[in-house]
């Protein structure tokens, strides 16, 4: 088992930056990647950006590519995403993902997952 606490978040205006974390607690040696979604009221969570755990490789959306970067620190267990360029289509709670076997763009591949965490942009 592998726990997630997202932390970080908030309200920002348009145009400005923000960073959230996720820590990563249990069986964290195994895993093979750790990712971020996110899900906008009313709609389906959607897939924003994912690392490999050991060798660091990262994939991203589309519509935050550019603007949004995803990092790790393998010694704290912790996941980053930093924000920049902040959009108010960017609001949604943002979710932490990680997984023992593989990296997807599809939420339902991913076994274990964060709380949540809020992230408000407005215009």
């Amino acid at each position: 088992q592998v726990q997630l606490v997202e932390s970080g978040g908030g309200l920002v205006q348009a145009g400005g930056s923000l960073s959230v974390s996720c820590a990563a607690s249990g069986r964290t040696r195994s895993m093979y990647a750790m990712g971020w979604f996110r899900q906008a009221l009313g709609k389906e969570r959607e897939f924003v950006t994912a690392i490999t755990w050991s060798g660091g490789s990262t994939y991203y959306a589309d519509s935050v590519q550019g603007r949004f970067t995803i990092s790790r620190d393998n010694a704290k267990n912790t996941l980053y995403l930093q924000m920049n360029s902040l959009k108010p289509e960017d609001t949604a709670t943002y979710y932490c993902a990680a997984d023992h076997v593989t990296y997807s763009r599809n939420a339902g591949s991913w076994h274990y997952w964060g709380q949540g965490t809020q992230v408000t942009v407005s215009s």
